[in-house]
Parts: structure tokens; sequence; C-alpha cells
């Protein structure tokens, strides 16, 4: 059932998000702090230089996201399964430690960003909610744990919600356990979980889909090459992107290889402003730049031979030429029969008040 009722602008500290509103842009740093608070400093001040507006962490501890023992007894072929150490080793290397939580954000305070991060579990979204974070990222794997997506709700602030691995049914679910609790700022987010993710995977188009089925605002947490698939989200209405964030590709741990580094994300960024500004509006007209060409480039009526005062015009009389100084060509039929007022030279313009 289409839902109706979810707001078109969301606030999110001092910026609004949505319709008509510019792009929001989250560097979603995951592990790259490379379990390094002074990195991690680095990260946000190099996001914010690049054109982010929120620089996101992941809050998680190992012990409460993945269970060692079920991941050892299977088979893994994706991201997961190249790792060289067992699941849970890797989460618990990539743990932001909880005392460096409100330290990183008072330092994006000083430097002029915002801070977030992704909470794994509830005592994660009561540090995040005490902290006075703008909103809250809601992973693509927490989207079947209702109780979860409640009580994040119950926090009463904006939630952006990423979509990956879920089917529509289970989005309208998640949506439904969200609304219930009558906090209804909520984006909706298409995503590919894998890392990197294939272009030709993105599905981008979506977006329309959710647009229709949920009226709600949109975006697109991108794991895939480059900005392709940011660019074409952002031209069918995405209003939040989300792009992991590295200070390089070459940098050992699981999230750099598929993270942008400060070039790209500052590359991408301008390439969205610019699109931004490409796609205007709704409303066909003639801009300010064509005011010169809507005249060289269209036609008008002209003389084809001399037309002599008192002479009836006919249709043998009359060439259609560029500029469009005279009467527009669509008039042909209505002058044709008419007389002519005065002399009108060969390749002059007709005007109306050269016949009666």
């Amino acid at each position: 059932m289409k839902n109706t009722d979810f707001p078109n602008i969301i606030k999110i500290k001092d910026r609004l998000v949505g319709e008509n509103q510019p792009v929001y842009f989250v560097a979603d740093i995951g592990a790259n702090f490379d379990g390094n608070l002074e990195k991690a400093k680095k990260l946000a001040f190099a996001a914010k230089e690049a054109g982010a507006d929120v620089v996101k962490f992941q809050s998680f501890l190992s012990s409460k996201i993945v269970s060692g023992p079920s991941f050892a007894k299977i088979h893994l072929k994706g991201v997961h399964g190249s790792w060289k150490k067992p699941i849970d080793e890797v989460f618990k290397e990539a743990e932001f430690p909880r005392e460096w939580h409100k330290e990183l954000m008072d330092y994006c305070k000083r430097i002029g960003t915002t801070f977030s991060s992704s909470p794994y579990d509830f005592e994660a979204v009561d540090l995040m909610s005490d902290l006075g974070v703008g909103f809250f990222k809601i992973g693509s794997g927490e989207i079947t744990w209702h109780e979860m997506l409640r009580y994040i709700a119950n926090k009463g602030k904006p939630m952006i919600l990423a979509t990956g691995d879920s089917t529509l049914a289970e989005i309208d679910e998640a949506i439904r356990v969200i609304e219930e609790t009558g906090n209804k700022q909520l984006i909706l987010l298409q995503c590919i979980t894998n890392y990197p993710s294939k272009i030709e995977s993105a599905n981008i188009k979506v977006l329309k889909t959710y647009q229709t089925a949920f009226n709600i605002i949109t975006g697109y947490s991108d794991h895939s090459p480059g900005d392709v698939v940011v660019l074409g989200s952002i031209a069918l209405g995405a209003k939040v992107i989300e792009k992991h964030f590295t200070l390089s590709n070459d940098d050992r741990g699981p999230d750099h290889p598929h993270s942008m580094n400060p070039d790209a994300f500052r590359q991408m960024v301008e390439r969205a402003r610019m699109l931004e500004k490409a796609l205007g509006g709704t409303r066909k007209m003639v801009v300010e730049e064509e005011s010169e060409t809507v005249i060289v480039q269209r036609r008008s009526l002209h003389a084809r031979k001399v037309i002599k005062e008192g002479e009836i015009i006919s249709k043998e009389s009359i060439i259609e030429l560029r500029p469009a100084v005279g009467i527009a060509p669509k008039f042909k039929g209505i002058i044709v029969g008419k007389r002519a007022k005065k002399n009108i030279g060969a390749e002059e313009a007709i005007y109306w008040e050269d016949i009666g």
C-alpha cells in the first residue's frame, strides 16, 4: 500500500535534505581509521575538505554483531571469504572504541563538519542519542531486525535506511514497523551489498519504485567503482549519497580498496553539484542564453520576390527564412489572400503592419 505522509524535506542538524535541496553527501569511514583515533580525525578533516556533509563511522562490538563459530561453519566466496583471518577477529580489529565517540564528535564540531555513526546494538543507539547525532543511519543488514528498527525510531530522530540485499516486501515491512512508532523522518537508500559492487548490478531505477510506492525521500549507498552510479542516482532524484572514504586506496584493511580517496570524492561532489545545476526544474522555458538564438535559428515569413503595394499575397510569393523577425510561419495561411499595404522587397521580412 502506498504511503503518502512521509515528509519531502527532513532537517538534519542545520541542513535541509529532500525536495529542491542539495544532495547530502555521507562519507562512510567504515574500518578505514585502522584502529587509530588520530587517523580517524585525519579522515574526518579530509572528508570535510573533499565536500562531505557528514563523516560517518560504524559503532559495533564484535561480540554483538557476529558469531565466530557460525561463520567458521560456512564457506564464503565473496569479500568476506577473502579475509585471511576469522570473521570475528576482523570485526574485532575494526571496532570503533566507544570512548572515542565524544572526542571525535567534538573534533568534527571544531572543524565545521558533522559526525555520525551507524549503531549495531542497543547500547550504541543510546550512545548516539546521548551524543546528539543528527540522524541514525541503519545498515542494510538490520532491515529484518524489527526490534532494532523500532528502538531506533523511538529515539525520534531522522533515519536513513539502506536497503541492500532486500526484497520490496521486506522493505515495506521495515517501513511499516518504523511508521507504527509515529516517526516519519525516514530516507530510503538503494544499495547493492557487495564490496565492491558491480556497476551493472546497481539497479538505479528502483529509486523511482521507492518514490512511487512509498512517496519518500530516496538516496543511494554506493559501493561501485567511480561515480557513475552516484550521478545516475542524482539524475533520478536521489537526495542522499553515501560512499566509503579512505585517505589512500593502498592502505591495508578490508574497506580501503573499494573506498574513494579524497581526490575522487572531491571530484564526485563537484560533478554532482554541476549535475544539480544542469537538472534545473520541471518547467520548460526559453532561458536567457537562448534569447538571441530563438530569433536566429527560427524562421519567419519573407517575400520570395518583390511584392508591390496593393498586390494580393499568394503562397508562391512567400518563403520561410531565418531570422524570426517577422510573422511566424504558422500564420502563413492567414496572410495568403491579403493585400500588401506597402512595397516589400525580395527576401525582406513580412510584418503584420505590412498587410491588410
